[in-house]
C-alpha cells in the first residue's frame, strides 16, 4: 500500500483472503512487566521466575494472554481496521499456548464473511479471524471480530489531521 494509505476500504477485502501482517514483534520481560502494571495484573507468573519456576509446568514466567493479544490486534491494523469506523465484536478469543519472554510474535488474518451493513448504504461490516503465532510456528492466539468499515468515497483520505510544518 501507498504510504498515505492505512487500512482497507470495504470494496477492498474479499472472502478469503488472507493478510500477513508484518513486521514480528519480540516480547521483553520489561514490556510484560509495564503491561501488567497499567492493566493492574499483579500475578507473580508473569514477573517472578522463582514463583513461575516451582508453580507452573512451564518452569518460567509467562507473557500475559492480553498484551499477547493486543500486540496481534495491533500487527492487524494496517491491514484490516485502519480505516475502521468501529470495531463491533469480538466474537472469540483464545490463548492457545503460552507466550515466554524473548519470543516473537507474528500474524495474520482471514477474512471470513463480508456484507454491506442493513442500515447505511455507505459503509458494511468485514469478519476476520486472526491468528498469532512464536517464532517457530505454534499458534498462541486466536480471535475472530467484526468490523465495520466505509466504503471507498466515504472515509477518510491521505492524512487526515497531520498538520504541516510551519516554515
Amino acid at each position: 500500500m501507498p504510504t498515505e494509505d492505512f487500512g482497507r476500504y470495504l470494496d477492498d477485502f474479499e472472502v478469503g483472503d488472507v493478510y500477513k501482517h508484518w513486521p514480528g514483534k519480540t516480547i521483553t520481560q520489561a514490556e510484560d512487566i509495564l503491561f501488567c502494571s497499567i492493566t493492574m495484573n499483579q500475578h507473580p507468573l508473569h514477573s517472578d521466575d522463582n514463583y513461575a519456576a516451582a508453580a507452573t509446568p512451564h518452569g518460567k514466567a509467562m507473557v500475559v494472554g492480553n498484551l499477547v493479544y493486543s500486540i496481534v490486534l495491533g500487527q492487524s491494523v494496517p491491514d484490516v481496521s485502519g480505516r475502521a469506523i468501529a470495531n463491533l465484536e469480538i466474537e472469540s478469543l483464545k490463548h492457545a499456548n503460552p507466550t515466554f519472554h524473548g519470543d516473537t510474535i507474528y500474524s495474520e488474518t482471514e477474512v471470513l464473511e463480508k456484507r454491506e451493513s442493513k442500515s447505511k448504504p455507505d459503509r458494511g461490516i468485514v469478519k476476520v479471524r486472526t491468528i498469532g503465532y512464536k517464532q517457530d510456528g505454534t499458534v498462541v492466539c486466536e480471535f475472530t471480530r467484526s468490523v465495520l468499515v466505509p466504503k471507498r468515497g466515504h472515509g477518510f483520505d491521505g492524512h487526515v489531521g497531520r498538520p504541516e510544518p510551519q516554515r
